[in-house]
């Protein structure tokens, strides 16, 4: 069953990627991409990163789509009645062949969960499992690596986040007043 979900998730992932590459309407084409960050949001939780998935979802299909929709307010539709742009084959075969590439990359990976991967037998993980809870005082070993251990990058992904939505503040407050 959660084979089936996860072949009908990555299909629809690739399927939504597709078409915000070939529609011609920019609308659509927003929209098709802010269901792909979805996707690719579900896909993260499905991969046990809920954190990763829930930043995703806020930046990827929020903040960014209300920004394309702010920009292609101020821009104008492409004269003509083509749904779909018209496919470089060239630059087709390019992307095809580093798909392919990267995606041999994918059988090096452990499986999802499994107990005895690298990263569950590292120095590191072993490290932080041991000590987390007596030199962070956290009871959350995951709270403890990212607001104990990796302190500085959460602050720095936070303070991405929080530029992003004042920015994005500013150009709304910037288009209701101008």
């Amino acid at each position: 069953m959660t084979a089936a979900i996860e072949f009908a998730l990555l299909a629809f992932v690739l399927a939504t990627a597709v078409a915000t590459a070939l529609l011609r309407d920019v609308l659509s084409s927003i929209i098709a991409f802010s269901a792909y960050s979805l996707g690719i949001a579900v896909i993260w939780v499905f991969l046990r990163a809920p954190d990763v998935g829930l930043t995703e979802a806020a930046v990827g299909a929020g903040i960014m789509t209300v920004l394309f929709l702010l920009t292609i307010a101020k821009t104008v539709r492409p004269p003509g009645e083509r749904t779909l742009e018209r496919v470089d084959v060239k630059a087709l075969a390019v992307a095809v062949g580093l798909v392919a590439v990267l995606s041999t990359t994918l059988f090096a990976l452990p499986p999802v969960g499994v107990s005895d991967s690298a990263v569950a037998t590292d120095d590191v993980t072993q490290y932080y499992l041991e000590n987390a809870y007596e030199e962070t005082e956290v009871k959350n070993a995951v709270t403890a690596v990212l607001a104990a251990y990796r302190g500085f990058d959460t602050l720095g992904e936070a303070v991405v986040v929080y530029a992003a939505g004042i920015s994005l503040l500013l150009v709304l407050g910037r288009e209701v007043s101008g």
